[in-house]
């Protein structure tokens, strides 16, 4: 059965302001030392296994210019502009509908275009398992990473260790929960029965074509309506109908915490979501002072420190874990343990007007 690819590449990313903007978010930005941008890594990882031809990326028409500078060995008709942004749900079903008119059935793989991952072969030895879980069980499946840490960032999935399911390394889903409180953390790190949600999707397109007939059946019903209008003059504001009419909701959400059928398979690739600042400092080798940095940056007496330079020297003295990001109209100093609060300097702008810097 032909394996295909779909990049989700629709976010916006505000934590990694200033250098993301709205009409520049994280995933097409170079955030470590390749010098590629994160949604090109991306698919860089997965053209071993997929076909550029059987890439999907999915969008906003915003980045249209973006994705096609970027990712010019993906066909255009690969190339998916959501009509309005309706959280990942409605936006898989309706490309899970694509796929199915292009190829009749097929294994499905779902994946951001904002991860880092240190270690691709491993990444796709896994991603190989849940493409043989999802074609022996036809069952929905989802890569878990095995926790290092009490991470209060990250959902989790509570699985059944106890029942491997064929020979992919996999086993059942128990349930999916949210972020947790540290404490909470503590004990699901402990009990070894939890794992990190990564929000990496595996299944054949008639397999979770079906479970949206069956869990969002008015999602189901409005993609099918709409595909009703493939190929005629009415197409492009049928599918805009639908999008309008349909509930945010995420898929996470809307039908793998509902699904009877649901497997994860416990992975450990060096995989990180890039939440924020502190997550770069993680991934990039640092200096012997555990200093991260690019362009012309001269670090006196400092140390754990991010920094991101411009067209100017940047020079630090005195300073520890602190972020520093220098763009051509703004300049961010950040304690990293105050990351968070970035999005407090947005409301400040919005508030002032100053959509320019947004």
């Amino acid at each position: 059965m032909k394996t295909t690819a779909l990049i989700l590449a629709g976010g916006q990313g505000e934590r990694f302001w200033p250098m993301s903007r709205r009409n520049l978010p994280k995933q097409f930005l170079a955030l470590t030392n390749s010098g590629r941008t994160m949604i090109q890594e991306t698919v860089d990882r997965i053209l071993p296994l997929v076909k550029k031809e059987d890439v999907f990326i999915a969008s906003s028409e915003a980045y249209r210019e973006l994705i096609r500078e970027q990712l010019p060995e993906i066909p255009e008709e690969n190339i998916l502009y959501e009509p309005v942004p309706r959280n990942t749900a409605p936006c898989i079903g309706w490309c899970a509908g694509v796929i199915r008119e292009r190829y009749g059935d097929a294994v499905m793989t779902v994946l951001p275009s904002d991860h880092l991952i240190r270690q691709p072969k491993l990444f796709r030895n896994a991603l190989k398992s849940a493409v043989r879980t999802a074609e022996e069980t036809g069952g929905l499946v989802t890569l878990g990473i095995a926790p290092s840490a009490p991470e209060t960032g990250y959902g989790y999935i509570r699985y059944n260790s106890d029942e491997e399911t064929g020979g992919g390394n996999a086993f059942p889903v128990k349930r999916f929960v949210e972020k947790p409180d540290l404490e909470t953390a503590k004990e699901y790190l402990l009990s070894g029965e939890y794992l990190w949600n990564s929000g990496m999707f595996v299944w054949k397109v008639s397999v979770v074509l079906k479970a949206f007939k069956e869990l969002l059946p008015e999602h189901y019903t409005l993609l099918e309506k709409a595909g009703e209008a493939k190929g005629t003059t009415a197409e492009k504001n049928a599918l805009h109908t639908a999008f309008e009419q349909m509930r945010p909701i995420s898929i996470d959400y809307g039908v793998m915490e509902k699904a009877q059928n649901a497997y994860v398979i416990p992975s450990s690739f060096g995989w990180d979501d890039v939440g924020s600042w502190p997550a770069v400092g993680r991934y990039n080798q640092g200096n012997e002072q555990g200093n991260v940095t690019w362009g012309d940056v001269v670090a006196v007496d400092s140390a754990h420190c991010i920094v991101q330079g411009g067209e100017k020297l940047i020079a630090l003295v005195g300073m520890e874990d602190t972020i520093v990001v220098d763009t051509k109209d703004a300049l961010l100093v950040c304690a990293k343990d105050s990351v968070g609060e970035i999005r407090k300097v947005l409301d400040e702008l919005k508030k002032k007007n100053r959509t320019d810097l947004l």
